[in-house]
């Protein structure tokens, strides 16, 4: 039986108190091998995330199968009032299908897809919302430039370069040259020893971003994720071009362009605590400024498979012509 009137009927309505919200899916099933310091390594980007949000942007964090030791961390944080929203996950259903459900349940009109292994800096969303803001029909903006990335799911972008929306110039960024490096010890790539080595620069009235990103965080539009991903499971655990079905082909089949912050606004980590990350998250101050979104609605690009891929095959021999031979190692378009 019921008694009484449920109260919610009176008063029915959902406040949304958030225009963005950054979900991080956690996968730490051991605290030994390629694991052993992980935990560390999440224990500090949690924090960094914690201290640089806006009052205006929430966390989800998703547990997907990990050890009793990170998952009770994360239940701490939870319990404290230090993030929002928390999913628990007795085993690991898969990253990109973990992050998708959860990026799916949010009302956010922003969301940022993160790894747990990254050190996110001080205003890192308001310079990522900057991006949105100053260029026309942005998909996603990663808070830390790509140099390589020129021709990474990046068609829309190059599109609207090759119709004269926006320009392109490949020019170095020595102010660069140092957190680049940061990046390509973190992937254990070999480093650049050219600080005046080019980037793909995107210029609209004076302001600069980076075409294309990767994917190991990038802040994207929500509806992206609602209307041009696929709506079935992965059942990947990772990799396995997962994420380039469910997040970076849907960026770019929306009409969306993918682009990155001209300076690096947060580093990738790695699978190992280095004394500097510790330094930059000591210097933290608590964020509680409240930002407004001032971002146009996408414009849809007619969805036609056979249209985007032959239009594809165009843009990639005019773009392969105006690369610099200096322009070296970018990826082939996709």
């Amino acid at each position: 039986m019921r008694s009484g009137k449920n109260p919610q009927k009176d008063d029915y309505r959902v406040n949304l108190r958030t225009n963005h919200r950054v979900i991080m899916v956690i996968y730490i099933p051991e605290l030994s091998g390629y694991y052993e310091k992980m935990y560390e390594v999440l224990k500090v980007s949690v924090r960094s995330l914690i201290k640089t949000l806006p009052i205006t942007s929430a966390i989800t964090l998703v547990d997907n199968g990990s050890c009793e030791t990170v998952r009770n961390f994360l239940i701490d944080l939870y319990n404290q009032n230090k993030i929002e929203a928390l999913t628990l996950l007795r085993e690991n259903i898969g990253k990109i299908d973990a992050q998708i459900g959860a990026a799916r349940a949010a009302r956010e009109p922003l969301l940022t897809l993160t790894d747990c292994d990254i050190l996110f800096k001080e205003n890192w969303v308001e310079e990522t919302i900057k991006v949105f803001e100053k260029f026309e029909n942005v998909g996603s903006v990663a808070p830390y430039p790509s140099r390589r990335s020129l021709t990474y799911f990046t068609f829309s972008t190059l599109k609207s370069i090759f119709l004269g929306i926006n320009r392109l110039k490949f020019q170095s960024v020595p102010e660069n040259f140092f957190d680049y490096n940061i990046f390509l010890k973190s992937i254990n790539w070999k480093n650049e020893t050219n600080e005046n080595a080019l980037w793909p620069v995107i210029d609209k009235k004076g302001y600069k971003a980076i075409v294309g990103s990767d994917h190991q965080i990038l802040t994207l539009r929500s509806s992206i994720l609602f209307d041009f991903s696929p709506h079935q499971p992965s059942f990947i655990k990772v990799g396995n071009k997962s994420e380039n079905t469910y997040i970076d082909l849907p960026i770019d089949k929306s009409g969306g362009l993918r682009l990155s912050t001209y300076a690096y606004n947060a580093h990738h980590m790695g699978n190992e605590l280095e004394s500097w990350m510790l330094d930059v998250v000591d210097r933290l101050n608590d964020n509680n400024e409240t930002l407004l979104l001032n971002i146009e609605p996408l414009k849809i690009r007619s969805n036609n498979s056979f249209r985007y891929k032959l239009e594809k095959k165009f843009l990639k021999i005019w773009v392969n012509a105006k690369i610099p031979s200096t322009y070296h190692n970018h990826k082939k378009i996709n």
